[in-house]
């Protein structure tokens, strides 16, 4: 299953590391800090998953999101949010998010959700 390339974006760096640690043993994982760091690195560079939180630094999740989808990203994508209130379904569902947590969230559902998204 290595891969199959996921990109984390989240500016709390123990999220990251959380992640990197759950997801690193069967995929081939990649940290940014934050939406334009994303878009610079990832932007034109293959990846299957893309897991974004909803509020980070320059632009929110959403706003990346779009800019991704605007570059002809058409893979999977997982956004998290303390804020579920302030993310308008019609947004999700306009950018293909494949699947919103909430924070703080179930650690086995989230590993089980990213392994049923990248089976395909």
């Amino acid at each position: 299953m290595l891969e199959k390339r996921i990109v984390i974006v989240d500016d709390d760096e123990s999220i990251r590391k959380t992640f990197f640690l759950l997801l690193t043993s069967r995929y081939n994982v990649y940290l940014a800090r934050d939406a334009r760091e994303a878009l610079a690195r990832f932007q034109k560079a293959p990846v299957d998953l893309i897991i974004a939180d909803f509020r980070l630094p320059y632009k929110n999740g959403l706003q990346m999101l779009h800019d991704f989808r605007q570059a002809g990203y058409q893979g999977k994508i997982i956004l998290i949010s303390a804020f579920p209130e302030q993310v308008k379904t019609e947004e999700l569902q306009a950018l293909g998010v494949d699947h919103l947590f909430v924070k703080p969230l179930d650690l086995k559902a989230f590993t089980e959700t990213v392994d049923r998204l990248l089976e395909t």
